[in-house]
C-alpha cells in the first residue's frame, strides 16, 4: 500500500499540480507586497518578533523571495530547493502565528494584501491554512523524481 501512494505522489500529474497550487499562492501572496512595501513593513513590525532595524529589509525582501522562488517551482526549475524554500516560509509563518497566539495578540495576517492592515485574523485558522498549504511542498520535497532521475530508472 506504502509503494503504491509513494508511486501515485511520485507521479508527474501530483507533482505539477502540487508545483502549481504551492508556486501559485506565493506569486499571488507577493504581487501587493512588491506595490506596497511600507504597508507590508507596518504588517511585519505589528508582529513583534524582529528587531526594527530588519523590518523594511523583511519587507522589501520576502515578497521577492516569494515571487521568484515560485515561478521557479512553477516552471519546474530548482524544484525540490524551491519546494523547500517556499516550505521553510510556511513554517517560519506558522511559528510566528503561533507566538502571537499565546502572546494574545490579534493582528492582520498581511499574507496576500496589505489592505488588511487593521482587520484580525483568527491566528488558528491562519495556522491550520498554512499547515494545509504546506502539504503540496512535502509532497514536492518528498516525492519529488527529477528527469535525471527517471532516467537513470529506466536504464
Amino acid at each position: 500500500m506504502g509503494k503504491k501512494i509513494s508511486r501515485f505522489l511520485s507521479t508527474q500529474i501530483v507533482q505539477t499540480l502540487c508545483r502549481f497550487i504551492l508556486g501559485g499562492i506565493f506569486i499571488y501572496a507577493s504581487i501587493d507586497k512588491i506595490r506596497n512595501p511600507y504597508d507590508f513593513a507596518q504588517i511585519i513590525y505589528d508582529y513583534q518578533l524582529l528587531p526594527d532595524i530588519f523590518v523594511y529589509f523583511v519587507a522589501v525582501t520576502l515578497p521577492w523571495i516569494e515571487m521568484v522562488t515560485g515561478l521557479f517551482l512553477i516552471s519546474g526549475v530548482f524544484t525540490r530547493t524551491s519546494s523547500i524554500i517556499l516550505s521553510s516560509l510556511l513554517l517560519a509563518f506558522i511559528v510566528a502565528f503561533i507566538i502571537n497566539e499565546i502572546r494574545g495578540f490579534n493582528l492582520s495576517c498581511g499574507c496576500f494584501s496589505t489592505e488588511e492592515k487593521g482587520l484580525s485574523d483568527s491566528l488558528i485558522i491562519l495556522i491550520l491554512r498554512d499547515m494545509i498549504m504546506l502539504i503540496p511542498g512535502l509532497v514536492i520535497i518528498f516525492f519529488y523524481k527529477s528527469k535525471k532521475q527517471l532516467h537513470n530508472k529506466k536504464i
